[in-house]
């Protein structure tokens, strides 16, 4: 198999993953579920990710679509594509699964996941995450992870607006 091929069964569809986290279940893991829509991945990406992996033994993203993206954070966004972000973020040998969704919040992939561990970044209060009454209610936990200062795509797009480096 090649490493393109590897990467590319990383990332699933609704069906693909509710098998893959059937298996990973059975076998005693701890999912950690996060979601976003990482579209120019920086490090602060990979500080957060990874600190997320740390918190069990497969780790799901959640990334948000395109029209998804437009609809959050603006016509201008996103930067880069929903099949381009998956491949980069399936790339990554920390993370275990990879899943695209159109909605506007990631409730509905949460209950399809049901993950013993839901992630998002310190910005949130625990009251206003997604999902958070749900996974407490099945016995998981809410995990909020600080963000890396100076790093963020809305900074990234910023100094390329002002021509800066």
């Amino acid at each position: 198999m090649t490493n393109l091929e590897i990467v590319e069964k990383k990332i699933f569809d609704a069906s693909l993953l509710r098998h893959f986290l059937e298996v990973k279940r059975f076998f005693g893991k701890k999912i950690v579920f996060t979601n976003g829509c990482f579209d120019i991945l920086h490090l602060g990406h990979i500080d957060y990710l990874t600190k997320a992996a740390d918190l069990g033994d497969t780790l799901i993203v959640g990334v948000n679509s395109d029209a998804s993206v437009s609809r959050i954070k603006g016509s201008h966004r996103p930067i880069n594509g929903e099949i381009q972000r998956a491949h980069i973020l399936a790339a990554l040998h920390f993370v275990d699964g990879v899943i695209v969704f159109d909605e506007d919040t990631p409730l509905d992939l949460i209950k399809s996941v049901q993950p013993d561990v839901l992630v998002k970044g310190s910005d949130y209060k625990p009251e206003e995450i997604v999902g958070a009454d749900f996974v407490k209610s099945t016995g998981g936990k809410v995990v909020t992870i600080d963000f890396l200062p100076g790093f963020s795509t809305s900074a990234i797009e910023e100094k390329i607006r002002l021509g800066k480096k």
